[in-house]
């Protein structure tokens, strides 16, 4: 059995992606009625671009910056001994206080929750903030934690079988969210 992935459907276009950032930006903005102590951090390594382009949006719309951080989460992984004998583990590079701040965590892709509740632990450590949300471009169900997306770009609904990949220029070659699944 061959563990190759194939492309079973795009499910979003780089048109599709930019106003999915548009509307979260939006929904952001209305949440916390305006970007007074708000701030965006990216979950490497997708999270990233996705929380710049948030703060861009946002920036367009109110006409303020919104300071934006990258997690790294490699240590608060409760499968990092599975995973590999060496991690790579990459900076943790949040330049602004979280304390009293409200956080919007961004991720590309939400799926059992284990990758969120490590960077809640991460954040907690950071310090205490007034409240944590979070924003991603794609949920595709299957949870194993407590946890739920407050800003979600699409709903995906997949078979444990498939996997989910965001493509971002930033990071990859094109610009695309795709289902594959595992050739038999």
């Amino acid at each position: 059995m061959s563990s190759e992935l194939a492309q079973k459907a795009k499910i979003m276009d780089q048109e599709g992606i930019r106003r999915a950032v548009t509307r979260i930006a939006h929904e952001i903005i209305e949440r916390n009625k305006g970007t007074d102590n708000l701030a965006l951090i990216g979950i490497r390594r997708r999270g990233v671009p996705l929380a710049l382009r948030l703060a861009g949006k946002i920036k367009d719309i109110e006409g303020k910056e919104v300071p934006v951080g990258i997690l790294d989460i490699t240590l608060y992984r409760d499968d990092l001994a599975t995973r590999a004998q060496h991690p790579l583990v990459r900076k943790t590079e949040v330049p602004f206080s979280v304390d009293g701040k409200k956080i919007v965590l961004v991720d590309d892709v939400m799926f059992t929750g284990r990758t969120i509740r490590a960077a809640l632990d991460a954040v907690i450590d950071l310090g205490r903030p007034k409240i944590i949300q979070l924003a991603v471009l794609v949920d595709r169900g299957h949870r194993e934690l407590p946890i739920r997306a407050d800003y979600v770009g699409k709903n995906v609904p997949t078979s444990r079988r498939e996997a989910v990949s965001v493509r971002l220029l930033e990071t990859d070659n094109g610009e695309e969210v795709v289902i594959e699944e595992k050739e038999t």
